[in-house]
């Protein structure tokens, strides 16, 4: 099966919607395949169906000063940050067009799948990732006294079976404007980023490597082959600012 993917560069936070909106309609109506999309936002933060406004930490003055929006949104989990040098992912995928076990897959078996997805790709950069029990997203391995960070984030939306939403790798993102929350609700956790985690052995990462190692260990993880799309390729009609 066929993955197209769409990369969009940097897009703000409304223009990422309404695309989101429109392909997940697209998806409804057999009108395009399963489709991914990876871009970067400007400096956001959004807030998920289970958020609590106490996370976030920063007032709504200084967050206006500081020119970072606040979106409520349809996802699952709590609030989170969005912004330059996080690869976002937006994952258009119709569930029951997959099987894991000779069984439909589910809403909990999908998230997995994303993060064994990422985990994957982290593992290109030499970043050893884990999943931990009751805390979704990815995170890199404790060592000795320093405990795991959160190096992704994942917060998913399922609608009849069409997903949206999808997952933030921080690639790297400047991890300061993460003290304007309670990421995702955790206080007892750090976050971190793939340029702070790979060896001394390996090369910095870059968006664009990034954005290779995650597109193609997505198609593995979800066996479909990956069709990049150029621009005028795009299954929807819709203005992306540039």
């Amino acid at each position: 099966m066929i993955l197209s993917l769409i990369h969009l560069g940097r897009v703000d936070y409304v223009t990422g919607l309404d695309l989101q909106k429109q392909l997940v309609e697209a998806r409804h109506e057999n009108r395009i395949g399963n489709t991914l999309v990876l871009l970067e936002h400007p400096p956001v933060l959004t807030v998920g169906r289970n958020s609590s406004r106490a996370n976030i930490l920063a007032s709504d003055e200084f967050l206006a000063y500081r020119g970072v929006e606040i979106h409520e949104i349809n996802r699952g989990g709590d609030v989170t940050y969005h912004g330059p040098g996080q690869l976002v992912g937006y994952p258009i995928l119709d569930l029951r067009s997959f099987t894991l076990n000779d069984r439909r897959v589910g809403a909990v078996d999908y998230v997995r799948l994303l993060e064994e997805a990422l985990i994957r790709a982290l593992g290109d950069f030499a970043v050893p990732a884990q999943r931990i029990a009751g805390r979704t997203g990815v995170w890199t391995i404790s060592g000795g006294a320093i405990p795991e960070k959160k190096i992704a984030a994942i917060g998913v939306h399922i609608s009849r079976g069409i997903t949206s939403h999808g997952f933030a790798l921080n690639v790297t993102t400047d991890l300061r404007d993460f003290d304007l929350i309670v990421p995702c609700g955790i206080s007892d956790r750090a976050v971190t980023s793939l340029e702070l985690e790979v060896p001394d052995s390996v090369p910095s990462p870059t968006m664009e490597n990034a954005i290779n190692a995650v597109a193609r260990h997505f198609g593995r993880v979800f066996e479909h082959q990956v069709l990049w799309l150029e621009p005028d390729q795009q299954p929807v009609s819709i203005a992306v600012p540039r």
